[in-house]
């Protein structure tokens, strides 16, 4: 058999030489695709550049746009590639007598350009979010934060949904109004099998619309205590104060008591300190006066304060100390309990007085001293004090 001969056999109703063009032409493009796109992602970015200022840089757009536009590229190619062999590429060439290959063929190639455009879609998406993003940093607002993460998932979510409808009209010839127009007879039936789901979106919509919380705040719900780091459809992703990282329902982050602890005007500070029956009247008062002195004078402690001498026992003289410390940060409302403290010892220590051997602790953040600290760093029993 002549070259010529071997060029014009006919496999699958296509001629060797149509096969060879064809590969040609694949490789050639799987060869160019990165390069052509890296052009093109430079052209697009040099287009787009007036409009996001300095939000995203060149390496931003490219890390996001390179890989889907190099795919849709060589997917070119193989329309081209296609098209030497006489296979099908659009529905209007499909017919009766197309064999099972070229429609097989015909799928997958129609598949895979939805699947690439879809992709730079949702890679735009992400462009534009980065965009809001780097602009809510210079103008912070976390409902910003909040929002726009949310609106991300939605607006994709809606883009795969439109994506799968022209697969489902364009590739495989189904009527598309037919099938939305059936989901509302099968409505019941899905809303039943995916309750809790549709519970857990409408939660997430009643999240954004009442405000509960928003990204970043620390919030206490059930036996949970951590800040809030990201609100989806689904669920709340809470990261707790042991560092780790929990998705709670949306449901149950509506249904259950919330205490929003990032939205306290002030966070309070409650103990009993006692002193040694040894410590004279004198010496008290004067310890009282220190104390109240070194509260009153921090910058971040309001004038509500209590320094009070409420209990005599057989062992100690006991004094019900409380105050308020104006902030929502918890490692600063540590920091002013930490300065106060060293202050009322050293107050102790000049008037030569001592405390009990054992002092019971406590640093309260709601009524009857159940402590400011969350739940979870609650420790039970006392904070002992070495007696001077």
């Amino acid at each position: 058999m002549s070259l010529t001969e071997i060029l014009h056999y006919r496999f699958l109703q296509v001629e060797i030489q149509e096969y060879l063009i064809a590969a040609t032409i694949m490789l050639a493009g799987l060869a160019l695709k990165n390069l052509v796109s890296r052009l093109l992602t430079k052209v697009l970015f040099r287009f787009f550049k007036q409009k996001v200022d300095e939000d995203v840089t060149e390496a931003q757009f490219h890390e996001l746009l390179i890989k889907p536009i190099s795919i849709v590229i060589f997917l070119i190619t193989v329309f081209i590639a296609y098209t030497v062999m006489d296979i099908p590429v659009r529905t209007a060439e499909l017919g009766r007598n197309t064999p099972w290959y070229g429609v097989f063929a015909f799928r997958v190639y129609q598949i895979a350009f939805v699947t690439g455009i879809t992709w730079i879609f949702l890679r735009m998406i992400d462009l534009a979010v980065l965009v809001f993003m780097n602009r809510a940093l210079r103008d912070p607002s976390r409902l910003t934060n909040q929002l726009v993460p949310f609106a991300r998932d939605l607006i994709k979510l809606f883009v795969a949904i439109v994506a799968f409808l022209i697969i489902l009209g364009k590739v495989f010839d189904v009527d598309v109004t037919a099938v939305v127009g059936g989901l509302g007879i099968g409505g019941l039936a899905v809303a039943f099998a995916a309750k809790e789901s549709l519970e857990n979106l409408l939660a997430s919509f009643t999240i954004f619309l009442d405000q509960p919380f928003v990204v970043g705040d620390l919030v206490s719900v059930g036996d949970l205590t951590g800040s809030v780091e990201k609100i989806g459809f689904r669920s709340t992703r809470i990261r707790t104060v042991e560092k780790s990282y929990v998705t709670v329902p949306n449901k149950s982050m509506i249904d259950k008591p919330l205490d929003n602890l990032s939205r306290r005007t002030a966070r309070r500070v409650f103990f009993m300190m006692s002193l040694t029956q040894m410590t004279t009247s004198t010496q008290l008062h004067r310890i009282l006066d220190l104390m109240r002195e070194a509260i009153a004078s921090h910058r971040l402690v309001e004038s509500d304060i209590q320094v009070k001498f409420t209990s005599l026992t057989s062992n100690s003289k006991d004094v019900r100390v409380q105050y308020y410390v104006r902030t929502d940060s918890y490692d600063e409302y540590l920091d002013v309990m930490e300065e106060i403290n060293f202050k009322i010892v050293s107050a102790v220590e000049e008037v030569g007085a001592s405390f009990v051997d054992t002092t019971m602790t406590r640093l309260s953040g709601g009524s009857g001293g159940s402590g400011d600290l969350p739940k979870s760093l609650q420790q039970q029993g006392s904070q002992s004090i070495a007696s001077s």
